[in-house]
């Protein structure tokens, strides 16, 4: 028998006349577009008058994406320390925390970008163990082209280890359908080789084009996520040595900083500010020769926020989220996924930290940092 610790006693699983609660995920790798994609998902239900609650998971604490998706008005859950696999009574806690303020109709779950498997060590066993109380849809995943183009051509710089594009693939491998996202920033020409691309890699899915940013395929987003899921013959095989391998050659770095204006006259641009962040210590992970996985910069003061992303080593440093205030205190939340030793990215968020004092009227205080690799998956539970 499976071990779970999930309380089985609250009243809400008792009424076997309720309606069970709408389980989706949506997977893909470090930089693909999920928090945004979720959002808008839960935005069109929201709309519907559906009462949604979202979970976001992710290897350490304080979250850019949690405070994103709270910024929206959204209730969240955060399972952090581990994907949901390993982590899956936490998972069935948050769902139940999230539910104090009216059972959810549907609950739309983020995990790790780094994580995989997704299907046998949550989806099944949920199924298992709590089907009366759940529907799990299908697992729809996000196709990230800045390193998709480069992994699926088979091309000579991919960016990534052989062991890091295997988690790639395999998320694209188990999902139910895959959406190439993002497509805002490229060419028709780009897109149309990529869609073919994949859809070669993966003939027997459902693939289509979309942007999360513009709303573009969101149709077919929706149309993906209300389907059933494929019929699966057993679960997917795992190479779970390569899979530990792959997560621990990233590095992982979240901190805290605080930016003080250097005089009370002179307040500073939140925006440039956190461009700036992103944009810096991007440049020095590339002269390291250390490939970005997902590079994000959170600014907030008490009524505004600001974010900046960076999503490939070869890509452009982009204001997501813009304030358009002047502040005289933020604070930044760094989030750095990176084809590095956590070391290295310790010492250059310290380093472009005290560099930018020298270009702006602002002072950084580093507060809490957490940087290390991910350990090796230990699902709770795997179903064959």
């Amino acid at each position: 028998m499976p071990r779970t610790c999930y309380n089985r006693e609250m009243n809400m699983t008792d009424d076997k006349s309720m309606k069970p609660i709408r389980f989706l995920m949506v997977g893909g790798f470090l930089g693909a577009g999920k928090t945004t994609t979720i959002g808008k998902l839960a935005a069109h239900y929201v709309a519907q008058g559906k009462n949604v609650a979202l979970v976001t998971n992710d290897q350490a604490y304080n979250l850019v994406d949690t405070e994103t998706l709270r910024g929206q008005g959204f209730h969240v859950g955060e399972v952090p320390g581990a994907c949901f696999c390993c982590k899956f009574d936490d998972l069935m806690t948050t769902v139940d925390s999230l539910s104090d303020d009216g059972i959810p109709d549907i609950v739309i779950a983020e995990p790790v970008g780094s994580c995989t498997d997704l299907v046998a060590t949550v989806i099944e066993p949920m199924k298992s163990l709590f089907g009366e109380r759940f529907e799990t849809g299908p697992l729809v995943v996000l196709l990230k082209p800045s390193h998709g183009k480069k992994i699926l051509a088979d091309g000579p710089s991919r960016g990534f280890s052989p062991k890091a594009e295997y988690i790639f693939l395999k998320q694209l491998e188990e999902a139910d359908s895959i959406a190439i996202n993002k497509i805002d920033r490229m060419s028709e020409d780009d897109q149309q080789s990529l869609l073919q691309l994949t859809k070669e890699r993966f003939p027997e899915k459902s693939v289509f084009l979309m942007s999360a940013r513009d709303g573009v395929g969101f149709d077919d987003l929706i149309a993906a996520v209300e389907s059933e899921p494929r019929l699966r013959n057993g679960m997917m095989e795992m190479d779970y040595v390569t899979y530990a391998e792959g997560e621990a050659e990233l590095g992982w770095l979240n901190c805290q900083v605080k930016a003080e204006s250097n005089s009370e006259d002179v307040k500073f641009q939140l925006d440039e500010v956190v461009l700036a962040f992103v944009r810096d210590i991007g440049s020095q992970l590339a002269k390291a020769d250390a490939e970005v996985a997902h590079l994000k910069v959170l600014g907030q003061t008490l009524e505004n926020s600001s974010i900046a992303n960076l999503v490939s080593s070869d890509g452009i440093a982009e204001l997501s989220l813009a304030s358009e205030i002047k502040t005289g205190a933020a604070e930044l939340l760094v989030n750095a996924r990176v084809a590095t030793d956590p070391e290295t990215l310790e010492t250059i968020v310290s380093a472009v930290a005290k560099e930018l004092q020298q270009s702006m009227p602002v002072q950084f205080s580093i507060g809490e940092m957490q940087s290390f690799r991910p350990g090796k998956p230990e699902p709770t539970h795997r179903m064959a």
